[in-house]
């Protein structure tokens, strides 16, 4: 057994008995360091010769290879605990990975819906508000004015099923809503969002008699409307609006809610206040998503583009 294999499995030792490591875990670290060794081997190297430029060399081979960045970064990570294992026992003076970045891994892009499709889906809320018998009349006309809350406002679903009552106190026309670490912003409501809202409440404190502190409330263990059944109920409602419920969640309607803002030329700093993103990083994936969009109109209406896809 060569010297660089022999630390290998000292390493794997030290992460069973003194880490208590699974056994899947240290058979996957096994595989990492063992096709690390085998590329320092090929360059008749052991693993207390590596430099950085070795390490950089084996990241772009795996890159040349078509291994996905998670799983390059993964095999950097064990490369990097293996060099600070060997450092610290005194087989290194240096450690070969300090300051090698991983390769940065591709942000899968939020799904969305196009304006007519989130049309469609409040269409069919508000007929269903309309034509409901007395005893269903509260349950879609609560789904209404979710759907129009979640649209006009691009809250998360769980900021949205928690509004207190309290938070109509003051303008209804802007809402004072707390969000993640507890940050609080305002959140406006549009002209078709308070009309769903005046309609819901009429029906919801009609009589007079709610005790209830919650704007959404339900006989769940936290008083009012869960996510999940919110959840359930666009997917019911996207069946029926002629759309396909794996596409459609309350996050989805926040997704377009942002795009949809931006395709109509608002600037990322508002988006960003308005959907209550701590970094603004958060918030400029939705231009990717409008370039996607862009790419795709062009691909398929440009003529040049027609043009090119048919040429023999």
């Amino acid at each position: 057994m060569s010297a660089s294999r022999r630390h290998v499995e000292s390493f794997l030792e030290m992460l069973g008995v003194e880490r208590g490591a699974a056994s899947n875990t240290i058979e996957a670290y096994r595989r990492d360091l063992e096709q690390f060794v085998g590329f320092l081997a090929q360059q008749g190297l052991e693993l207390t010769d590596a430099e950085p430029p070795h390490i950089s060399a084996w990241q772009t081979q795996a890159s040349a290879a078509g291994l996905s960045a998670a799983s390059r970064a993964r095999a950097l990570s064990a490369v990097r605990q293996l060099y600070k294992f060997l450092l610290a026992e005194g087989h290194v003076e240096e450690d070969p990975t300090h300051g090698q970045s991983g390769p940065r891994k591709g942000r899968a892009l939020p799904k969305t819906l196009s304006v007519s499709e989130v049309d469609r889906l409040i269409s069919a809320a508000a007929e269903n508000a309309k034509a409901a018998p007395v005893s269903e009349r509260f349950r879609a006309l609560r789904l209404h004015c979710l759907i129009e809350m979640l649209y006009a406002t691009g809250m998360r679903v769980s900021e949205l099923v928690s509004l207190p009552r309290s938070v109509l106190a003051g303008d209804k026309r802007v809402l004072t809503i707390k969000g993640k670490g507890g940050r609080e912003r305002l959140v406006p409501l549009n002209s078709a969002a308070r009309t769903a809202l005046d309609s819901y409440l009429e029906l919801f404190t009609g009589d007079g008699r709610v005790t209830t502190k919650w704007l959404f409330p339900s006989k769940s263990a936290q008083g009012h409307l869960t996510r999940q059944r919110l959840g359930q109920d666009l997917k019911d409602l996207a069946e029926q609006a002629g759309l396909d419920p794996e596409r459609v969640s309350p996050h989805v309607l926040r997704h377009a809610f942002a795009s949809h803002l931006l395709d109509r030329g608002a600037d990322l700093r508002s988006v960003q206040q308005l959907l209550g993103h701590a970094d603004i990083s958060t918030t400029e994936i939705y231009t990717h998503v409008l370039e996607e969009r862009l790419k795709k109109l062009v691909h398929e209406h440009h003529p040049l583009a027609r043009k090119r896809a048919t040429a023999p």
